[in-house]
């Protein structure tokens, strides 16, 4: 396991010593990464702008009893996959209690139906490896979060397995099978557009 660097050490004592400038360095040392992998993980917009603060705030109040046994960093992505993992489940308790509208005087199913445009995808502007990434970007999200979780903390984030086994709290057995099946997921669904772009 990677032993805490000796900068963070340096500020992770600080702030434990009231220093507020010390957690501003590390906000500003890791904002993007957390940023980038809770954008991977709930999509990108207001929310997970909201998780990030979040994640920094919960950082914050709990920093004086961070322990130097897991690095900054893999503490970071343990605090924001929690806040995810709770962010998306009040998501779908909401989006289960929503009752589709539907038009009162529609006197058959046809009229029931709206016409709503399908603009993700438009060949004049978009190039390949775009469409591409934004197919990637739509599998990772279908994935359930414990294997989009470990996708993005592995293959995304660069973290050593022993780091994931950390932040998802699970023996490094079920790391690897989850990874494996994230993995085959994820070429499943983007395989129909690989073969047809070819």
């Amino acid at each position: 396991m990677t032993a805490v660097s000796n900068a963070d050490t340096s500020l992770i004592l600080r702030c434990q010593d009231n220093d507020a400038a010390a957690f501003n360095e590390i906000v500003a040392r890791y904002k993007n990464r957390v940023y980038n992998y809770i954008c991977r993980t709930v999509g990108p917009g207001a929310d997970a702008e909201d998780l990030t603060q979040e994640t920094f705030i919960r950082a914050y109040m709990n920093i004086k009893s961070f322990q130097s046994r897991a690095t900054l960093n893999t503490w970071l992505f343990r605090i924001a996959t929690n806040i995810c993992i709770d962010h998306q489940r009040k998501v779908k308790r909401i989006q289960s209690n929503i009752v589709p509208l539907q038009r009162e005087d529609a006197d058959n199913e046809e009229d029931v139906q709206m016409d709503i445009p399908d603009t993700r995808y438009n060949p004049e502007d978009m190039l390949l490896t775009k469409e591409l990434n934004k197919e990637l970007s739509k599998a990772l999200l279908d994935l359930p979060e414990k294997l989009r979780t470990v996708i993005l903390l592995h293959d995304i984030e660069g973290l050593a397995y022993e780091e994931i086994m950390e932040i998802v709290d699970c023996p490094l057995g079920t790391v690897k099978s989850r990874l494996f099946n994230a993995r085959q997921t994820i070429r499943k669904k983007i395989s129909h557009y690989l073969n047809s772009s070819v």
